[in-house]
């Protein structure tokens, strides 16, 4: 966790009620769909209170890295955190934005939501295409007391550069050697079985619309378009349901400090009560804003949230950022954000 006191912040939050009132900008970002819903909850809320329009497309994290390169947005938004290498060769400046957990999410008749039991190294089979049947064995044994149908298993996967992806075969790699050495992770993989679809929502309406599936998908759009969504046995060999509470204790212990940009993997925490697919998703913006007012902008939107936007990622499912998180951002604006000129941008 972060320790540091940062003495910038008293002039940031005067920055937040004085200086980010003062214009009136419209901002357009892209990219990662994990975020979307918290996203647009956010950007309603944020213009009704100030009256200034964000437009935030969810193209994949892939998109989203390709859009904020090509200086077509004016912020990027991924959940595969961008290498420090490459974020100092791109002038970028990265921060997290909030917390959510990716979710096995399944369509066989008479499982409800959360009744499904399922561990990594069974997920990795039945994505390596090993495990077919969903009354194998395998998945019987973690659940005697359902009758699973001996139907063939539809794996549903993502098209598209996908940074729910990249979270999702970085902890299948971790659980499961023959996936790592098989398949990797990455954003875009090439999957060994199933079908894909574009986005979570192509993958939540492909769950939805065919028997016997299973797919992953960010829990908000488990919950929002009402798919059964499993539990899973997390590095503590405890079951554990998603929710708040254990995508929470997922980043505890977070060292945020740790990697560049702040860009922390929260898959496969240690914990009885952690989610093992729990992530942060992430903002990219410009060190140097070639337009002043459209960079203040962006930095008023997601200071607005995150000083207003907590419960409203609450009422989603997804973890706010914790407040020393939060500070440090702000601090990082203040320290790193500049104008053509060189000067301070905030």
């Amino acid at each position: 966790m972060i320790k540091t006191t940062f003495v910038r912040i008293a002039a940031i939050t005067a920055l937040g009620s004085v200086a980010f009132s003062a214009f009136a900008v419209d901002i357009t970002g892209a990219g990662a769909t994990f975020p979307a819903p918290v996203y647009a909850k956010w950007a309603a809320q944020y213009k009704a209170a100030t009256g200034n329009a964000v437009n935030y497309q969810a193209i994949g994290s892939g998109g989203g890295i390709q859009q904020i390169t090509a200086k077509t947005v004016n912020f990027g938004a991924t959940d595969d955190p961008m290498p420090g290498a490459q974020l100092d060769k791109l002038a970028l400046m990265q921060f997290p934005a909030v917390i959510g957990g990716t979710v096995p999410v399944v369509n066989i008749d008479g499982v409800k939501p959360g009744q499904l039991k399922l561990a990594g190294k069974v997920i990795a089979e039945i994505f390596l295409g090993k495990i077919k049947k969903w009354n194998d064995p395998a998945i019987q044994s973690l659940n005697p007391d359902i009758k699973l149908p001996a139907a063939d298993i539809i794996v549903v996967y993502r098209s598209d550069g996908s940074g729910t992806t990249a979270g999702w075969t970085n902890y299948l790699s971790k659980v499961s050697p023959d996936w790592k050495s098989a398949v990797g992770e990455g954003k875009s993989v090439k999957w060994p079985v199933g079908q894909g679809g574009k986005g979570n929502d192509g993958v939540a309406n492909y769950v939805r619309q065919l028997n016997n599936s299973i797919g992953y998908v960010e829990y908000a759009y488990a919950k929002g378009n009402a798919l059964s969504w499993t539990q899973m046995i997390n590095a503590a060999g405890k079951a554990v349901q998603p929710d708040q509470k254990s995508f929470a204790a997922a980043a505890a212990n977070a060292k945020w400090d740790s990697e560049p940009g702040m860009g922390v993997v929260l898959t496969e925490q240690a914990g009885n009560d952690s989610w093992p697919v729990t992530s942060a998703t992430f903002i990219l913006i410009y060190k140097t804003q070639a337009k002043p007012e459209t960079g203040k902008a962006v930095v008023s939107f997601f200071n607005w949230a995150f000083d207003n936007g907590a419960k409203l990622a609450s009422d989603l499912e997804y973890v706010p950022l914790p407040k020393e998180v939060t500070d440090k951002i702000k601090a990082d604006w203040q320290a790193n954000l500049k104008t053509p000129e060189g000067q301070p941008l905030l």
